[in-house]
């Protein structure tokens, strides 16, 4: 029994410092952030970067997967949005944007800036050209929710 008794001391310990941790934290200056994003103004910018995932199988094959973070992002129907994407890992990343004329490159250590409108509800897959399907390694594809 004191077992038990033990283990909730020790768990509302860590919980009343994880209440009091946030609090220290969290001011009248802190700003609320959504996905990534800054709100300057009437300006919604989203922040992406692009990353790896690397790892060696039982038998010694090695195998990787590019992605996007976040991997999903929503953005206002009829509204000017900026899409900033980082390089991280990788190369380059050829991109585009499915259903629409958008396209561009994000390259290693630098970032590619893509403004957005879209005008119609959906889901707008963002699919990168070097990493679309298994034989290149897991597709590399962000999803945009307009709402």
């Amino acid at each position: 029994m004191k077992f038990i008794i033990i283990k909730r001391r020790w768990l509302f310990l860590v919980l009343a410092a994880i209440l009091v941790g946030s609090l220290y934290f969290y001011t009248n200056d802190s700003i609320p952030t959504f996905e990534n994003s800054q709100e300057k103004g009437n300006e919604l910018v989203i922040n992406m970067v692009t990353g790896e995932f690397t790892s060696t199988t039982s038998d010694g094959k090695k195998i990787e997967a590019y992605r996007f973070d976040p991997g999903t992002i929503s953005i206002p129907k009829n509204q000017d949005v900026t899409l900033s994407i980082f390089g991280v890992n990788g190369n380059e990343h050829p991109f585009y944007i499915e259903g629409t004329d958008i396209q561009g490159t994000v390259k290693k250590g630098e970032e590619t800036i893509v403004p957005l409108h879209f005008k119609e509800e959906g889901t707008y897959r963002l699919i990168c050209d070097t990493h679309t399907h298994h034989d290149n390694g897991v597709p590399m594809i962000a999803y945009i929710v307009v709402d």
